[in-house]
């Protein structure tokens, strides 16, 4: 392509642009505590927004495309929470319940399922859309489930259900 055909400004304003973050098509089910962390979240980028524009000219405009971003983001993740009751039961998974369960090598897990956004299967938090989550959902204790992975399937088995904390 010849370069005629190129608006180097335009190019130049675009590359300073992020992408923009994909919002998930499943439906934004969030327990209290993640909502919460939503808004927390929100309030957040608004005050880095706030000081990154009171800055004026000396602002980073990449760090404040990014902040912008994000707040876009969070703000539509916040308007399209749906707060599900705390979970409660423990003859059957909900979004909120802590799962104790057994992999086919008889080895001991703890998760609980949340939202998306609220996600950190580090610290035990599963998305209830992951692969596990669904295969976990509405399970009951002694229940084997099947965890259709990427990987390969595995048999799971329900050991124990915990209400939300």
């Amino acid at each position: 392509m010849s370069r005629a055909f190129v608006n180097e400004d335009h190019a130049a304003d675009q590359a300073d642009q992020p992408v923009e973050r994909k919002v998930s098509e499943q439906p934004n089910y969030v327990t209290a505590q993640g909502l919460d962390q939503l808004q927390q979240r929100v309030h957040a980028l608004n005050a880095q927004r706030n000081e990154l524009q009171a800055q004026g000219e000396h602002a980073d405009k990449q760090r404040l495309a990014d902040t912008e971003r994000d707040l876009r983001y969070y703000t539509a993740r916040v308007q399209s929470a749906l707060v599900v009751p705390k979970a409660s039961a423990v003859d059957k998974v909900q979004i909120g319940s802590r799962v104790t369960y057994l992999d086919e090598h008889n080895q001991q897990h703890e998760v609980q399922l949340v939202g998306e956004d609220q996600a950190d299967a580090a610290h035990g938090l599963i998305n209830w859309g992951s692969p596990l989550g669904r295969a976990l959902l509405g399970a009951a204790p002694s229940d084997e489930v099947l965890w259709r992975r990427p990987a390969g399937d595995l048999s799971i088995e329900i050991v124990a259900i915990s209400p939300e904390a």
